[in-house]
């Protein structure tokens, strides 16, 4: 049985739950969420605590993501390195605020077989501390410079509360780390990450971002600055998408990454480091469903076009070699198609499945439509199918998908522009958000006010807009919301619940 919006049981819940295959989105968010993961095939539970197994449509839609953001990174002059998943428990200790900001998160590893260790690893929950002991050993001189790494892989913190995708004590990303000679270089290193990160954001997933500088109390641990790029998901909490931090030379000093300066003087690395994790998979979902489940945009989605053939029993391989043909004729033009030859299994079961999935064009093709020349399209932003001739769907299929894009982008833009709101006064910014919005509100940046605006409200200041962000960018002056002191950043700061 689904519950509603205050936790109450709801029958109505069920029935519209088997009738579109998932619980609705304003019946129950949070169940709406776990099912379309689960009945999308994206990703499932693992007998491994708080992880999870992502199956091979979830696994399709991930290597996108990657393949997308390595071409980019490999454009921009990074170079992709492999290092060990353990890390020794020294090196996390060397930078006080990393450590303090990790401690409660690490999986300690004690024993090799039935041997315990002299010193204990850790299972890398980022590789700050690794890497700059590596560095250290790497940089001699100014000539060096800069080191533009990543790498591919997985990294582990312990969650109480797991969510797939979102929150799990295992998931997966890349993390950039580079140095440089000076803090200049290595700022406009932070910035150009950021600026890829929403390119990838708006114009591949078709997310909208806002771009911005963390708090003092939100910046990563250990560094000097915390850029973010924060979406607003569908029940209007925000999703940190990717973050790029400016750490100074604080790793540099912990781990002697230094070199020869040009002028002949000693001095530590400049370094950053910036990572998107899988879960902008999960933004992707929050933001792109509807009651039918996923709606995937183009430009990422594993299957862009799906075939289905319509047959009876004696011609149903007649049409699926018809379907196999049409199916050539898109990928021509460079579409990823499949086409559904499940036999046995309703059509109306497999419009459903690929509607729940996500996939963004449906193409039917039945006998009397191969006589006619014509096929049936069905756009999964639309309750309308089309009939159109062959010829015409099959060259009009590109801008189709670009149309449906556009869409998705347009539709989360007014979203999220609809959903934050300026307030004043205290008891607007409480009302704002337990009506589930985004406030922007002046703030005096004292991390003590922020602690308690997150214990009355439970929201967090997501990030200052930069001042050539897309949106919420305005300069504005003020006085805080919650001390009434003078406003701390010349313009309003984000809040929000998160996840």
């Amino acid at each position: 049985m689904t519950k509603d919006g205050k936790g109450n049981n709801d029958k109505s819940g069920d029935k519209k739950a088997q009738q579109y295959g998932v619980t609705p989105q304003s019946v129950d968010f949070n169940d709406w969420y776990n099912e379309v993961v689960k009945k999308a095939d994206l990703a499932d539970n693992s007998p491994v605590a708080g992880a999870m197994v992502i199956k091979p449509y979830g696994s399709a839609l991930w290597e996108n993501i990657v393949r997308w953001l390595d071409d980019r990174f490999k454009a921009t002059g990074h170079e992709s390195l492999v290092f060990p998943t353990l890390i020794p428990m020294s090196f996390i200790m060397k930078e006080a605020d990393h450590v303090e900001g990790f401690a409660p998160e690490l999986f300690t590893v004690n024993k090799i077989g039935t041997e315990v260790l002299a010193e204990p690893y850790v299972m890398r929950p980022t590789s700050e501390t690794i890497i700059g002991h590596m560095w250290s050993g790497w940089l001699n001189s100014y000539r060096d410079l800069p080191f533009l790494h990543y790498q591919w892989g997985s990294v582990f913190r312990a969650e109480l509360r797991t969510k797939a995708f979102l929150r799990t004590s295992e998931f997966y990303w890349h993390e950039g780390h580079t140095a440089h000679v000076n803090e200049l270089e290595a700022r406009a290193e932070v910035r150009q990450m950021l600026d890829i990160y929403h390119e990838f954001c708006r114009d591949i997933l078709a997310l909208p971002v806002v771009c911005g500088e963390k708090t003092a109390s939100e910046r990563f641990a250990g560094a000097v600055a915390t850029y973010s790029i924060e979406g607003m998901m569908r029940d209007g909490k925000a999703l940190q998408s990717g973050t790029s931090h400016y750490l100074g030379q604080n790793f540099s000093k912990a781990f002697d990454v230094k070199f020869q300066t040009r002028e002949q003087k000693e001095d530590w690395a400049h370094t950053t480091s910036w990572a998107i994790s899988s879960r902008i998979i999960g933004a992707l979902i929050m933001t792109h469903g509807d009651d039918q489940g996923l709606i995937m945009p183009p430009n990422i989605a594993p299957i862009q076009v799906v075939v289905i053939p319509v047959g009876r029993k004696d011609n149903f391989d007649e049409m699926v070699a018809e379907g196999e043909k049409l199916a050539a004729e898109l990928r021509a033009s460079g579409l990823r198609v499949k086409v559904d030859k499940r036999d046995g299994v309703s059509n109306g079961f497999k419009y459903n499945d690929w509607e729940l999935k996500g996939v963004p064009v449906r193409v039917e093709l039945g006998p009397r439509d191969l006589e006619s020349g014509v096929v049936v399209v069905k756009n999964r932003n639309s309750t309308e199918k089309e009939t159109l001739a062959r010829a015409e769907a099959v060259g009009s299929m590109t801008d189709r998908l670009a149309g449906i894009q556009a869409w998705l982008l347009a539709r989360a833009t007014e979203f999220m522009l609809d959903n934050t709101v300026n307030v004043d006064t205290y008891e607007e910014f409480k009302a704002a958000i337990e009506a589930g919005k985004w406030v922007r509100a002046f703030h005096c940046g004292d991390p003590e006010s922020e602690r308690q605006i997150k214990e009355d409200t439970k929201a967090t200041a997501r990030n200052i807009p930069l001042d050539d962000a897309e949106f919420f960018a305005e300069p504005e002056e003020g006085v805080c919301v919650h001390t009434g002191k003078p406003a701390a950043y010349g313009k309003r700061v984000i809040f929000g619940r998160q996840y």
